[in-house]
């Protein structure tokens, strides 16, 4: 009887597992998903925007890092070309400053572009000079963007942020870089900016490297404060 009771058991076993086996299937199937992102933003015009000439500008955008990510709108004018215009810095180019709006996340490159995008048509701006430049996260955010939208920006700088090697072979090689680091950086190590360099330059690049000594994360407030930074943008275009 007892033999009888665990040969029925086995069997019953054996019938589900057959059971399970047969359900389970490979599905095909599909899912359209739309993702909305709402970003704030500064948007600056230069002092002769409205001089009526009816002339197009060029247009930096600027990527804040991670600390100014996800809180007020006013955090952004702490560093970069905020803070310089907030000091009464001028620019011959419109400058427009997004905020990502979640303190532990990356930046959205696909929504960033459509802003871009939107600014640029409405406004007087000319498209082979948009320049792109970003410090920390936003750097990281720069690199990113360069090598998903290798055709839209005249121009790239990049403080301190991270930057896949394979990125190299994405990047528009006509678009001239400018990467500053210092060589202190525990947060995003200098390496980062080293390595991606070196690898540029060997694939002929037009790249221009500024490593600071003694130097922590914070290279951006002497990175924006390198005039020669926005003369060298000015000069950019895209053929």
């Amino acid at each position: 009887m007892q033999h009888f009771f665990f040969k029925v058991l086995f069997l019953v076993g054996l019938f589900l597992m057959e059971s399970c086996s047969a359900q389970s299937q490979l599905i095909e199937d599909e899912l359209q998903t739309v993702t909305t992102e709402n970003l704030k933003y500064y948007l600056y015009y230069p002092q002769d925007y409205e001089s009526g000439d009816q002339k197009e500008f060029g247009l930096l955008l600027f990527l804040h890092g991670g600390g100014e990510s996800g809180g007020d709108l006013e955090e952004i004018k702490k560093n970069g070309p905020p803070k310089l215009l907030v000091e009464g810095k001028q620019f011959p180019f419109l400058v427009l400053a997004p905020q990502n709006p979640y303190r532990r996340k990356w930046w959205n490159t696909e929504a960033i572009i459509k802003l871009l995008d939107s600014v640029v048509e409405t406004n007087n701006v000319d498209k082979n000079r948009i320049y792109l430049t970003g410090l920390s996260r936003g750097g990281s955010a720069a690199w990113e963007l360069a090598t998903q939208y290798p055709k839209k920006f005249a121009a790239m700088a990049v403080v301190c942020g991270m930057a896949p090697l394979p990125y190299a072979h994405w990047i528009n090689k006509k678009m001239p870089i400018w990467v500053f680091h210092g060589d202190k950086d525990k947060v995003i190590s200098v390496d980062e900016s080293d390595k991606m360099v070196a690898k540029l330059k060997e694939m002929n690049y037009d790249v221009r490297y500024t490593r600071y000594e003694d130097v922590g994360h914070n290279s951006w407030s002497r990175a924006y404060t390198t005039e020669e930074l926005y003369e060298w943008f000015v000069k950019q275009k895209q053929k």
